[in-house]
């Protein structure tokens, strides 16, 4: 599978931005599909993720109630809603697949591809 992720930019502090993460491949129903983020000097962070299987949505506590993360089975895609931005939400943003689903989601070395990460600059 490869992981094609789009729609970072330049945002100002309360605004919105929508991730896209396009997959070519298939997504089995095993798969769980988590977005990531990292900003500079830190390390990689657990944003939020969904199974493909039934749609089960996971969030970081710093996320819930103001990301929103989606799938879309027949566009092979995965969404990341981005809500009332703050500067601190500014990062590279990573999408990526684990390909056996076990139940925990937000460890980066349980995914076996990454995409190639979109920036999201958040100005105050």
């Amino acid at each position: 599978v490869q992981l094609q992720a789009s729609g970072g930019g330049l945002v100002q502090a309360g605004g919105s931005l929508r991730l896209s993460c396009a997959a070519s491949g298939v997504i089995y129903s095993s798969y769980v599909m988590g977005w990531f983020r990292q900003a500079p000097g830190k390390e990689r962070e657990f944003v939020a993720a969904v199974t493909w299987r039934n749609n089960k949505k996971t969030y970081a506590d710093t996320m819930k109630g103001r990301f929103a993360i989606s799938r879309d089975a027949a566009e092979n895609s995965v969404y990341l809603e981005m809500n009332r931005v703050q500067p601190e939400d500014s990062a590279v943003y990573y999408c990526a697949a684990d390909v056996d689903y076990s139940g925990a989601v937000s460890r980066p070395d349980q995914y076996d591809y990454w995409g190639q990460g979109t920036l999201v600059t958040v100005s105050s």
